[in-house]
């Protein structure tokens, strides 16, 4: 297999060949909006890296794979110095896994087999082959632990959203929100659910969690986290992060330490 290190951050050819192999990327990094013909799985070995589709964005820390199914058009952003490994997935095999961009859990199994498939040459015919529907058989089992932050729709939620998204710490209550934006509190509240699948509380909570992993991945420690994005104490950041990532912010950063040791 080559290993290719991703150009200059611009779009690619609509329904381009995914790029494949390893590379490691700077704080920040993007690919802009493009598509391909075959499915791909983004995976950093270190770092996080974030999706971002017309149904919102997912982040996948260090312990989660993104899928991004054929014709889907995506952008990615990588946050810490990030160990990216990219496999395209072919056709045939794509019919296996969901119809929609994704995070799953990375098993044991799982993280071997995308290292191997991103750093050793094929050596005998049909080995990456293999060793890709073995990683096919581990997705189909495993988890989606999607962190997906889903966009809206109506423009008022739209213009909610916004707001959010500039200052995720902000303590602004679902009732000034909707004065902002010119719609009753109770109004905003049915548009959350209806069209975002979730709280007010749910939705902003998630998207304070996708800029936690980054700044976590960048070196700000637990507490300044904690602070930078909204929480009133560490505890209750590590109690949010913990039930969303499933494992604490201190153990996270822990084992982007041991990565890139």
């Amino acid at each position: 297999m080559t290993v290719q290190r991703p150009a200059d951050p611009t779009p690619s050819a609509p329904d381009a060949r995914p790029l494949q192999g390893a590379a490691w990327l700077p704080h920040g990094y993007r690919l802009a909006p493009h598509t391909h013909a075959e499915g791909q799985l983004v995976y950093a070995a270190s770092g996080a890296l974030a999706t971002a589709t017309e149904r919102g964005t997912w982040v996948a820390p260090a312990n989660r794979v993104t899928w991004t199914p054929p014709h889907f058009a995506h952008s990615h952003r990588f946050y810490g110095r990030t160990d990216a490994r990219l496999v395209h997935v072919p056709l045939e095999l794509c019919a296996h896994l969901v119809d929609h961009p994704s995070v799953f859990a990375v098993s044991p199994l799982l993280r071997e087999a995308l290292l191997a498939l991103t750093d050793r040459p094929e050596r005998r015919p049909g080995a990456h082959r293999r060793l890709l529907t073995v990683v096919v058989d581990e997705l189909v089992d495993a988890a989606e632990h999607s962190l997906h932050l889903p966009e809206a729709n109506d423009d008022r939620l739209r213009a909610a959203t916004a707001l959010l998204h500039e200052d995720p710490a902000q303590l602004t209550t679902l009732a000034e929100l909707g004065r902002r934006v010119g719609a009753g509190e109770r109004t905003l509240s049915r548009l959350f659910h209806t069209e975002l699948g979730m709280s007010f509380h749910r939705w902003r909570t998630i998207l304070r969690i996708h800029h936690a992993l980054a700044f976590l991945t960048d070196g700000m420690s637990v507490t300044e986290t904690s602070v930078a994005c909204g929480w009133s104490n560490p505890s209750s950041f590590i109690d949010a992060f913990t039930e969303v990532v499933g494992q604490t912010p201190g153990r996270y950063q822990a084992g982007l330490r041991h990565h890139l040791s």
